[in-house]
């Protein structure tokens, strides 16, 4: 009996090392969390990666290129739109939908191929920067090997008994997840590229439309792997309740594009803020945007709907208001002033990044200043106007940050009576130091400020 002790006394030890070399092999800053999320994402930024479009050589290693430039904009997370094969049996335009995939685990010869990839996400951590893949789980391509070998994962139609498509995405097939063996393959899918490829979370595609059920079970085993960054495309509560990180601020840019196009006034995004503070966790983080992939190609963002100076100060919003994860799209740092097409090559032209200053002091302030954290606190002020003018103040442990935009197209008052406002502070992007005080002043119109108070 004590030999046996002894013995399992022994094996007992042995474990207890194998865990802690385990967890020597994980880096502290993965491992950390706040709130239940990635701490690295809090005051993060998100940069959308279109890679078919961002180069003339549309591939991996042509991307690479651009990396230390978007690093010493700011940018921390990368998140490449689908980089699988896409089918070709209904396929749409010369190129097809980057959504319509036709295989879960390969690359799309287009862009390259495994070992470039690697090569590519191995850089980019090398570089302190994350990456996150777009996850389609809700259809796949209309030639997709299931569709031969898995019947059973697909919806079928009740009359013809073939696997239906989804609204109007005639290139795809919608899967069906009342079949649990779908669901464990699609997990195991999602597993290989934390595994294989190291990347650092998923942005899923209208994630909305897949069950909760699913993603409770599917979020909970990748994080078991590591602890991923999580972008649900919806904005229903269900997402955040079944483990995403974040979803997308839909109603609160609907909002800023009514303002911008003199629908509504600069107090009415109140109504946005307070439906999501009703409706969300109060630990829900949400993505704040201008433009996406979807918004530029089909509904002319933001070259149209934020044109020329407008932009700025709704950007300066994706980027300081509460709970906020900020998305820049590529080229908005150009900025183009196009769309991008979605099933043809339609590159992108740099060549004089006019944002690239404006929006590294915005990312910089953020990645620096635990008040623009997306847990800090969020308060809104009176300056001026309440229908032109939007301000708030952000704050966290010592830290604080002053925020006005002027969300009209006249020049504005500016008062600044709040109390403890009125001392000393740098304005972010003039770099100015200055004692603030209560003389009024006037803000040109879609005018802006961020004053940082140390």
């Amino acid at each position: 009996m004590l030999k046996s002790k002894y013995i399992f006394l022994l094996l007992s030890i042995s474990l207890l090392s194998a865990c802690q070399n385990h967890k020597d092999d994980i880096s502290s800053e993965d491992m950390a969390k706040v709130n239940g999320h990635p701490a690295w994402i809090m005051q993060g930024n998100i940069y959308e990666v279109n890679v078919r479009q961002y180069t003339p050589e549309g591939t991996f290693n042509a991307f690479a290129n651009q990396l230390e430039r978007l690093q010493n904009m700011g940018v921390q997370t990368l998140w490449f739109m689908p980089i699988q094969p896409i089918s070709k049996l209904d396929r749409k335009g010369a190129l097809g939908s980057y959504y319509a995939v036709q295989n879960y685990t390969e690359i799309n010869p287009e862009f390259g191929n495994m070992d470039d990839w690697k090569s590519l996400v191995k850089r980019c951590h090398s570089m302190g920067l994350k990456v996150i893949i777009d996850w389609v789980p809700n259809h796949t391509g209309a030639d997709h090997s299931w569709l031969i070998n898995h019947t059973d994962f697909y919806v079928l139609d009740s009359i013809t008994k073939k696997p239906i498509s989804p609204f109007d995405w005639t290139d795809t097939r919608k899967l069906n997840y009342q079949n649990i063996a779908l669901q464990d393959t699609m997990i195991q899918q999602m597993k290989f590229w934390i595994k294989e490829t190291g990347i650092d979370g998923f942005r899923c595609d209208v994630a909305g439309e897949v069950p909760d059920s699913f993603w409770v079970k599917c979020i909970k085993e990748l994080k078991k792997e590591k602890n991923i960054f999580m972008l649900a495309e919806g904005d229903r509560k269900g997402l955040h309740e079944s483990g995403f990180d974040a979803t997308y601020a839909w109603n609160d840019f609907k909002m800023m594009k009514d303002i911008a196009a003199g629908k509504i006034v600069a107090n009415d995004l109140d109504d946005a803020l307070e439906k999501s503070d009703s409706l969300y966790p109060k630990n829900a983080l949400r993505m704040f945007f201008t433009s996406n992939h979807d918004e530029n190609t089909w509904n002319k963002a933001d070259y149209a709907t934020m044109p020329g100076a407008i932009h700025a100060p709704f950007a300066v919003l994706t980027q300081t208001l509460k709970n906020s994860i900020p998305l820049i799209y590529s080229g908005q740092e150009e900025p183009f002033l196009d769309s991008l097409s979605f099933f043809y090559k339609d590159t992108l032209h740099f060549s004089k990044y006019e944002r690239a200053s404006f929006y590294k002091k915005l990312l910089r302030l953020r990645t620096n200043n635990d008040a623009l954290s997306a847990d800090a606190n969020f308060k809104r002020i009176k300056v001026g106007d309440e229908k032109s003018v939007y301000a708030f103040t952000r704050d966290k442990g010592k830290n604080k940050v002053l925020v006005i935009v002027n969300l009209s197209k006249q020049p504005q008052k500016i008062m600044i009576s709040e109390p403890g406002l009125q001392t000393k502070a740098t304005e972010i992007f003039q770099n100015k130091s200055e004692t603030l005080t209560s003389k009024p002043w006037m803000m040109n119109a879609w005018g802006y400020a961020i004053y940082e108070f140390k």
